[in-house]
């Protein structure tokens, strides 16, 4: 059975950080692409990073480039993803997916085994 588990949120000052980890069984992230997607008090969920298993690639979204940094420790079968700089507009709980299909990863459509989330609340 896949299993992703999120861990790491929190509540946090702008300008913090904060790392989230996606821990996974059942499966391994060799033949996985891992993304990372948030979803705000009414909003849509949004892919916000991901990673490729296949060539080790990764996407972030405009928003986030040069704050979050996503990595892989496939020993562990963990991915984090490290936020840095944060801001209030941050703020949605964030989730974990996976998919087997594509090689790359930014295909945010394709997911199809996710986490229960973790929130992140950035204050002012």
């Amino acid at each position: 059975e896949v299993q992703l588990v999120e861990s790491g949120g929190g509540l946090v000052q702008a300008g913090g950080s904060l790392r989230l980890s996606c821990a996974a069984s059942g499966f391994t992230f060799d033949n996985y692409a891992i993304g990372w997607f948030r979803q705000a008090p009414g909003k849509e969920r949004e892919g916000v990073s991901c990673i490729s298993s296949s060539d080790g690639s990764t996407y972030y979204v405009d928003s986030v480039k040069g704050r979050f940094t996503i990595s892989s420790d496939n020993a562990k079968n963990t991915v984090y993803l490290q936020m840095n700089s944060l801001k209030p507009e941050d703020t949605a709980v964030y989730y974990c997916a996976a998919d087997h299909r594509q090689y790359y990863c930014s295909n945010f459509g394709w997911y199809d085994y996710w986490g229960q989330g973790t929130q992140v609340t950035v204050s002012s």
